[in-house]
């Protein structure tokens, strides 16, 4: 499949009399709300796991130098914590060009802090889409983050204000977490040789 999903995911779903939907973010939609939201809640989806695996060609990173973005994995068992927004279907004009490198859009149900339920929508950058860098050591994800930079600015930036929002929501993924400390220990050890 194409890095370009934009119109992929415009064929997949019809929001016809539909007033608004749920969005789950995990990634940069957590910290990064560029979009407009009718209300905004802490939430999970059970059976997946953030995982840097897939590579960012237009935000974090270039085609020469991809960064790692956040994508899900598939884990039974597994709970992915996020931030949840209610949107009007009309913000899929903006997100789905944002979410365009390799990114779908899946129906997901979404679980409130409440214990109460609803469906959503989620974009997962799946392992047959040609950005798709998939599994790797952490210290090699690390460097990767370290180095890569794009239109968006440093791949570590993105990492970083990810595991703050983790932190902020309570959530202790330990992945991201690994491979933050990987990254802040390279940068200190950076400066302190410098």
């Amino acid at each position: 499949m194409s890095t370009n999903t934009v119109e992929h995911n415009r064929r997949r779903y019809d929001f016809s009399g539909i007033e608004s939907v749920w969005l789950f973010g995990y990634g940069s939609l957590i910290y990064k709300v560029d979009f407009p939201y009718l209300e905004q809640r802490p939430a999970m989806i059970r059976g997946w796991q953030r995982r840097f695996w897939q590579g960012s060609h237009d935000h974090r990173g270039t085609p020469e130098a991809p960064g790692r973005v956040a994508t899900l994995v598939e884990k039974p068992g597994a709970v992915c914590k996020g931030m949840a927004f209610r949107v009007s279907p009309s913000v899929f004009e903006h997100l789905d060009v944002r979410e365009k490198n390799g990114y779908l859009r899946f129906s997901t149900t979404l679980t409130f802090d409440d214990g109460s339920h609803a469906e959503g929508l989620v974009y997962i950058a799946t392992e047959d889409n040609e950005a798709y860098l998939g599994h790797a050591p952490d210290a090699q994800i690390a460097r990767q983050i370290a180095s890569a930079a794009g239109p968006s600015g440093p791949n570590a930036d993105y990492l970083l204000r990810l595991a703050e929002s983790l932190r902020a929501l309570g959530d202790d993924c330990p992945h991201t977490f690994a491979i933050e400390s990987l990254v802040r220990s390279a940068d200190s050890g950076d400066r302190s040789s410098g």
